[in-house]
């Protein structure tokens, strides 16, 4: 469909206002009924049932270790039981490299793709619903997606592992803890981290789907050149380089499990990712607006 076409078609329309087409409770409301949303949903909610399962199995977990901003190191198998708060933020450790970022990619990746795949796009906007309505709906409901889905993975943690482990202060593998009562402002900060970090695959995925009507095509793009930048991340070689990969901050929120509480790493971390993010959210928006839409 052509702009021209678009234009006529919004003069010719009484009444007709741009802010009231495709509203994002209307958008929210369809990708909530889809069945990946569902499926993606029960993942995330499980993953802590099955970790509780697997300390009960193997005995007192231990030996895990990853590295956070700044070169600071975490080691939170090693007191994944002793509390609930402790149970939260290992279940974040172990999904916040890899599982995170699936639902990120696949709620950005898959939303304007499928509509295309579905040859479902062009009646959308002929409805007509501007071409930047459209992407701003999908954008806003998608990040709403990804961010309910990283809040859903520690919320269900810390139930789980209140019954399992009991309640208590947070125990740093370091030494030390954190009160109850910096507990859960301090993991807030961590998933607000890891939301912001993970904007970068939030954008790609969006470009890429505003860029092709295969939605698999997509959401596996976007996780593949997130491995890659994980995998040139390990390139000590790069030096200083690796600063400028959004993956060498991606456990930079290890800093807010620290006595005292550090900002530098994750600073420097959300304005990477915030930066790369905003210049794909721009390349999708300018070129989604001169695409000629066939499906």
């Amino acid at each position: 469909m052509s702009s021209a076409t678009e234009i006529q078609a919004l003069a010719e329309a009484p009444g007709y206002h741009a802010r009231r087409t495709l509203p994002l409770r209307v958008e929210a409301m369809r990708q909530l009924r889809r069945r990946r949303t569902l499926l993606m949903g029960g993942v995330l909610a499980a993953l802590p049932f099955v970790l509780i399962v697997a300390f009960a199995i193997g005995g007192t977990p231990g030996g895990g270790e990853g590295g956070g901003g700044g070169g600071s190191r975490i080691n939170l198998m090693d007191v994944a039981t002793e509390s609930a708060a402790n149970f939260a933020a290992t279940c974040l450790f172990v999904s916040a490299g890899f599982l995170l970022v699936v639902p990120v990619a696949l709620f950005c990746g898959d939303t304007v793709a499928s509509e295309a795949s579905w040859s479902s796009l062009r009646y959308l906007l002929a409805a007509p619903v501007p071409r930047a309505r459209l992407l701003w709906s999908k954008l806003v409901v998608a990040l709403g997606f990804s961010l309910a889905a990283m809040v859903l993975l520690p919320l269900v943690a810390l139930g789980a592992g209140a019954v399992a482990y009991g309640w208590g202060p947070l125990k740093l593998p370091t030494g030390g803890a954190l009160s109850s009562s910096d507990t859960v402002p301090r993991l807030a900060l961590v998933v607000a981290f890891v939301f912001v970090s993970q904007l970068v695959t939030a954008g790609l995925a969006f470009w890429l789907s505003t860029k092709t009507d295969a939605p698999l095509g997509a959401v596996g793009g976007a996780v593949g050149l997130t491995i890659v930048g994980n995998v040139l991340d390990a390139v000590t070689a790069l030096g200083t380089w690796r600063e400028f990969l959004p993956a060498h901050w991606q456990f930079a929120w290890a800093d807010a499990l620290q006595p005292d509480l550090e900002w530098g790493g994750m600073v420097k971390g959300a304005a990477v990712s915030v930066t790369y993010a905003l210049i794909l959210f721009a390349f999708a928006f300018r070129g989604f607006s001169r695409k000629d839409i066939v499906s």
